[in-house]
Parts: structure tokens; C-alpha cells; sequence
């Protein structure tokens, strides 16, 4: 066996091994929704010995349930929305637009990066409360926003730094502004990018347990890692039934990821290389 054979080899074990660890627990839960509670005891991880969708159905039916995911839906894509917006027009005047401080800023707002969001819950439920935002959905969206513009900005500015200069060049001489550029030229050819960015704050948002957990007090706008917690203290035996609840409630941000996949993987590498 050569060496390139045998390096192809290797890469696609550990590819095979990766998929698995990442593929296996979603199944093992997909499959568990289907099965007793005895089942589960005995046949915990391989395919169920009779197909019962019934737990799957009672949730489906539960009001709770669809309450929880529209609450998690209109969360996180409320800011997914302001981070993209915002995220992308700060790294476009970074990226375009040379002015006193412009470093000094970019770096500041970088340091976001290495700033864990835990450390900064209680300054933020304080700061939360003073505005008078408990038990809102801006809570949880606006401290969301503030945290993912770091990597926002890190990427988007990667990106558009690879754009043509040519092209700007081009369009200020025929009186085009900075605003225009922006909107007419720049976020048309940023869409691998945009669906990166999104992907990344979508899947952080949807997820997100502590934030709601500590400014979030009324079950009526609870997201569905709280609704998770509740679900699991009226049926904390039926373990069939909750693995169901799981497997629905983490379905859309999957089905979001994979959808975006082919744009993730232009919009990373589109800003680590010269073209």
C-alpha cells in the first residue's frame, strides 16, 4: 500500500469515527422515542423492536409544545437578523473605510471572543432588569446580538477584505457611496457568508439555556431549553417521552445546518485566502 493510499485510508476512518460520535446520539434519541421505557432499559442505543410513534404524536399535540418552539424560533431569528445586519455593516466600514481608531475599535470589539458569556450573567440580568426588559423577548435577543458580533464581525470582515478593491474603485468613480455599495454590491456577493454567520448565531440561540433561564420567569415565553426542563419534571420516569421531545425540539436547528452547509463551507474558506 503506498503512502497516499494509506493516508486516504486513515482520513476517512477518522472521518467515519467523527461522523459516528456526532451521528450516534441523535439516532440513539431518534430511536428512543419509539420505544418503552423497558425497551430502553434493555435496547438503549440500536433500532427499536416495534415502532410506537405514539410518543411522538402526544407531543405533537401538546400546545405547550408549539408555544415553546415558536417562542425559540422568533428568538433566534430576531438575532440572527440584528447580528447579521449589524455585524455585517460595522465589518464593512472596517474593511472599506480607514479612520482614527479604526484598529484600536476592531480589537476592542474582538475581545469579545475571549470574554465567556457565564462570567458576564449577573452585570447582564442587573443591566436587563434596569431596562426593564424581564420576562421579554428582547432579553434574550439583545444580549444575544451583543455577544455574537465578535465572530460576526471576525468573518465578515475576512470576507469582504477578499472582495475586488477594483469593483469599489469602479463604482465610487461613477458616484456610487458607501451606502449603496454596501447594499447593492457587497451584500449580494456576501451570501455564503451571510448563511455562515447565521448558521453559527442560529444554532447558538436556538441552544441557549442560560441566558433564558435567568431573565425568563412567565412559561408563556419560555424557549425550549426551558420548556425541556419543565417536559422533563412532569415526565422525569418516561424517558421515551422525553428523548421524543429532544428529537423534535433539535430537528429544525439540524435541517438549518444542513441546508446551509454548502454556503458554510464557501463562506470559511472565501476569507482565508488571497484571490
Amino acid at each position: 500500500m503506498s503512502s497516499a493510499t494509506f493516508r486516504n485510508t486513515l482520513r476517512v476512518i477518522v472521518l467515519i469515527l467523527v461522523a459516528s460520535l456526532v451521528i450516534g446520539p441523535l439516532l440513539a434519541s431518534f430511536f428512543g422515542g419509539f420505544k418503552t421505557n423497558a425497551e430502553l432499559r434493555t435496547n438503549p442505543l440500536w433500532l427499536p423492536d416495534a415502532w410506537n410513534p405514539q410518543n411522538y404524536v402526544a407531543i405533537f399535540l401538546d400546545g405547550n409544545f408549539w408555544r415553546y418552539m415558536g417562542n425559540s424560533f422568533f428568538i433566534s431569528s430576531m438575532t440572527v437578523l440584528l447580528t447579521l445586519v449589524v455585524g455585517a455593516a460595522a465589518a464593512y466600514v472596517f474593511s472599506q473605510i480607514r479612520f482614527f481608531g479604526s484598529r484600536m475599535i476592531h480589537s476592542y470589539l474582538l475581545l469579545g471572543l475571549m470574554f465567556p458569556f457565564a462570567a458576564a450573567i449577573l452585570p447582564l440580568f442587573i443591566k436587563v432588569r434596569d431596562l426593564g426588559l424581564l420576562d421579554t423577548y428582547w432579553a434574550v435577543i439583545l444580549p444575544q446580538t451583543a455577544f455574537g458580533l465578535s465572530l460576526a464581525i471576525l468573518l465578515f470582515k475576512a470576507f469582504f477584505d477578499q472582495l475586488p478593491k477594483e469593483l469599489f474603485e469602479a463604482a465610487y468613480v461613477d458616484g456610487c457611496s458607501y451606502l449603496r455599495f454596501f447594499w447593492s454590491f457587497t451584500l449580494p456577493l456576501s451570501t455564503p457568508i451571510l448563511a455562515t454567520v447565521g448558521v453559527f448565531v442560529f444554532v447558538q440561540s436556538w441552544n441557549n439555556f442560560l441566558l433564558p433561564l435567568v431573565v425568563l420567569n412567565d412559561r408563556s415565553i419560555y424557549t425550549w431549553p426551558l420548556g425541556m426542563m419543565q417536559f422533563q419534571g412532569e415526565y422525569l420516569t418516561q424517558w421515551n417521552m422525553i428523548l421524543a421531545f429532544v428529537t423534535l425540539t433539535i430537528t429544525p436547528a439540524v435541517i438549518f445546518f444542513l441546508a446551509a452547509q454548502k454556503y458554510i463551507v464557501a463562506g470559511l474558506t472565501g476569507g482565508s485566502v488571497k484571490g
